[in-house]
């Protein structure tokens, strides 16, 4: 008979939820993706078909222009409104997944130190050093982890500055043309 015990159930209850808490966050965000692509992918058909006849019914070639010009503008903004929401959706995703992750690596650590200290409590004479360098080598990794999360944080923020710089100099582009 197989004796299960209460760590290793821990253990695959600890490792099976943030996997079903992340597979959670990017069904909600491709599920969001995909409303927002039907969405504007109707918009599009609709304002092309309602488009067509007047572009058939045109009379000369500057009426043509006008109409075509109207429609790359109409066009352009839609471009743009979806590119903003796909860019909230992700980001949104991210925050969820990164939260996710910050907590999930806060609990390992956690158990980690738990399980070095029952390990020197356990461990023959004179393995202080090790355990010593162990406690270490876990202090830098967490340092380490804390760094790179800082640096992905300000590279999102650097990244959604410059996409609304970017957004706001089309429309400002889109403004002098007009």
């Amino acid at each position: 008979m197989y004796l299960i015990t209460d760590q290793f159930i821990a253990g695959n209850k600890a490792v099976a939820e943030p996997l079903i808490g992340l597979a959670q966050i990017q069904f909600s965000g491709l599920q969001k993706l995909a409303a927002l692509t039907f969405s504007a992918s109707k918009t599009a058909i609709e304002d092309n078909v309602t488009h067509i006849p007047a572009l058939l019914h045109a009379r000369d070639m500057q009426e043509l222009i006008d109409l075509g010009t109207t429609l790359g503008r109409r066009s352009l903004e839609k471009s743009i409104t979806y590119s903003r929401g796909a860019y909230e959706i992700a980001t949104q995703s991210q925050a969820e997944i990164t939260k996710l992750a910050e907590a999930q690596a806060g609990e390992s650590s956690k158990w980690l130190v738990k399980f070095i200290d029952a390990l020197s409590k356990n461990a023959p004479a004179r393995s202080e050093a090790a355990t010593a360098a162990l406690k270490s080598a876990l202090a830098a990794a967490s340092s380490a982890y804390d760094g790179l999360n800082k640096i992905s944080k300000q590279a999102t923020e650097l990244a959604a500055a410059n996409f609304s710089a970017a957004t706001e100099g089309v429309k400002e582009t889109k403004k002098k043309t007009t």
